[in-house]
């Protein structure tokens, strides 16, 4: 069973339907005891940073989270947002992130060259795998594209977190991995063909 995180951060239920189609068994909840009950975690996200990470620790999963993620090495893919919260930090307020990825979460920044660029970053986007991995089997690099909605992006640390990037005025990295940790800074819910393909990649073979 797939446990979508619901931390009154958005964007579940169209989440819960992408994950209906694929005829993955999911559950949208709050509850502990279906994060501790789950197989793999989705942990979904549109919003702020520091938002995002209050609701977490006000809900109290801070604490069950980093136990079933770091210690049991339950799958989880980060969406969005959730990605991001994944990270050490963001420029976009003063709480810590989860600490997940050695990673940072800035804001765009571009110089004269890209004046005619617009933030957000919002619309359909390709991606560049950096690395092979299970949520990619059967997505030709070449086609797949994915839809973009966000002010921020993560830099990592170590590029061996890397998992794909996209250029939007400058390339940056679009997809982090670390063990059981998967992140997607698109949102797979709202890139129909590609998106639901990669959802049935990490239900079935992630």
């Amino acid at each position: 069973m797939i446990t979508v995180i619901d931390y009154g951060m958005g964007n579940l239920g169209s989440i819960a339907n992408m994950l209906k189609k694929i005829r993955a068994e999911a559950v949208v909840s709050s509850d502990i005891a279906d994060i501790e009950r789950a197989d793999k975690l989705i942990l979904p996200g549109v919003g702020a940073f520091e938002h995002g990470m209050k609701n977490l620790q006000d809900m109290g999963l801070i604490p069950v989270l980093n136990d079933k993620v770091l210690r049991d090495r339950m799958p989880i893919l980060g969406l969005c947002l959730g990605m991001q919260l994944f990270t050490l930090r963001s420029e976009e307020g003063t709480l810590p992130g989860l600490g997940w990825i050695e990673a940072d979460t800035i804001r765009f920044r571009f110089d004269q060259t890209q004046h005619g660029l617009k933030i957000p970053h919002m619309g359909w986007n390709f991606v560049k795998v950096k690395q092979q991995s299970p949520i990619w089997e059967d997505l030709c690099e070449e086609e797949m594209r994915f839809y973009f909605v966000h002010s921020y992006h993560v830099v990592c640390h170590d590029d061996t977190n890397v998992l794909a990037t996209t250029v939007y005025g400058y390339e940056f990295t679009s997809a982090v991995i670390n063990g059981n940790i998967v992140g997607m800074q698109f949102h797979p819910e709202k890139s129909h063909k590609f998106g639901m393909k990669l959802l049935k990649n990490f239900a079935e073979n992630f």
